[in-house]
């Protein structure tokens, strides 16, 4: 069997880059950015305004003047103005551009201002570009923003508004379909006979989709039945760009759907990975290009393989940049005894000293999907046999 890393760089041998789209900047929230963001101009454009109040040529202040009139106001977004004498002082508002021939900002609160003069509060000392954002102080024009890979977020939208970009180059959307198989499975709210049970893995995985912002999302439900399987996964194959199975990957007698997805002419990558849980774990590669996973469908297996294998790899075939790997420490022994890497959920907590910590949480089999309220994902930890001692660092992979 492959272990999980071997598993990885075969999955990533195989999964193909999305193509690019331009899309305005209002629909480019959560999407991967394909293209380098460079500043349009300097960053403050033009010296600006820090503070309400006035401004004026610290120069003046220094040589003894402490009132001065005022000579016009400044907004912020007008045409600057210029100083007419050393005397005088431009009232202006935050944002403005700092007019023409001044170098200061006295903010309003070190100010009293009676007849059309501004006095300096007593033993206010001015100097040169106090309360002043200097132009290009943040970034030059033309310098490096954003670079291609990153996922678009709230500060990156807001940097690419102020470059000016009104449309982006970012990966196109896959088209998933998340499939449960399975004569066993009644959806939530429908009656259902003791020896059935709910339909579950599919809300999980379409839910973690969602909220990594994959929009393109179809869920179905396939009966344990080869000629409704080789039916509704030849549709999907020729739809879909990533298929997403939940069960039918093991050994058993029912476990149909390695065998179909053979008739179809999907070519098997590996079967099983040396790890506990998900060891069934399946994937192949359609005809055309469509990639197909195989979860086991037992729910800790099925949440725990998506998280560690699924998830990373459609976010690397966005051409999203890969995130630091996270590293934890246990906050309590830890023994694992198959020769398998193991998967071992965890709540993370901090101590005092503000250091996280990785809880190790039971369950009680790979069909204890309630256990894992509570936890933040799952530690990987190297085969057994072997006792992990409170504080052994390892790999976190947290659900969302």
């Amino acid at each position: 069997m492959l272990t999980p890393a071997e598993a990885d760089v075969l999955i990533g041998q195989h999964l193909s880059c999305l193509p690019i789209e331009s899309l305005p900047l209002a629909q480019c929230a959560g999407a991967v950015l394909r293209e380098n963001i460079y500043a349009e101009r300097d960053q403050p454009p033009f010296d600006r305004v820090a503070m309400d109040g006035v401004a004026l040529l610290s120069q003046s202040v220094q040589a003894g003047t402490r009132s001065f009139h005022i000579q016009a106001t400044q907004a912020a977004g007008a045409v600057p103005l210029t100083l007419a004498a050393g005397q005088d002082c431009i009232e202006v508002m935050t944002g403005a551009v700092l007019p023409g021939g001044c170098d200061a900002v006295v903010p309003l609160e070190d100010l009293e201002v009676e007849a059309g003069a501004a006095t300096l509060r007593a033993g206010l000392r001015v100097g040169a570009w106090q309360n002043v954002h200097r132009r290009g102080s943040d970034t030059r024009q033309g310098s490096l923003l954003v670079g291609a890979g990153v996922r678009l977020h709230a500060p990156e939208i807001a940097i690419a508004a102020a470059a000016g970009m009104a449309r982006i180059r970012v990966s196109s959307q896959p088209m998933l379909a998340v499939i449960s198989t399975g004569d066993e499975l009644v959806e939530p709210g429908e009656p259902v006979e003791p020896h059935q049970i709910r339909r579950s893995n599919a809300y999980g995985i379409v839910s973690a989709l969602r909220e990594q912002g994959f929009q393109r999302v179809a869920d179905d439900h396939l009966r344990d039945d080869p000629a409704e399987l080789r039916a509704r996964l030849r549709f999907h194959l020729d739809t879909h760009d990533v298929l997403i199975l939940s069960g039918g990957v093991s050994a058993g007698r029912f476990d149909l759907v390695p065998g179909v997805l053979e008739e179809l002419g999907v070519r098997a990558i590996f079967h099983k990975v040396a790890q506990r849980p998900g060891k069934p774990l399946w994937f192949g590669v359609g005809p055309a290009g469509t990639a197909v996973f195989g979860l086991p469908g037992n729910p800790v297996s099925t949440l725990v393989c998506f998280t560690r294998y699924v998830l990373p790899a459609l976010l690397g075939s966005l051409g999203h940049a890969p995130e630091p790997v996270a590293r934890i420490a246990l906050a309590a022994p830890v023994t694992v005894t198959p020769p398998l890497t193991h998967f071992v959920p965890v709540r993370t907590q901090q101590d005092d000293w503000g250091r996280d910590w990785a809880v190790p949480v039971t369950v009680n089999g790979s069909g204890d999907f309630s256990s894992l309220s509570g936890t933040q994902g799952f530690v990987e930890l190297p085969p057994g046999p072997h006792t992990y001692p409170k504080g052994h660092v390892t790999r976190l992979f947290r659900w969302s």
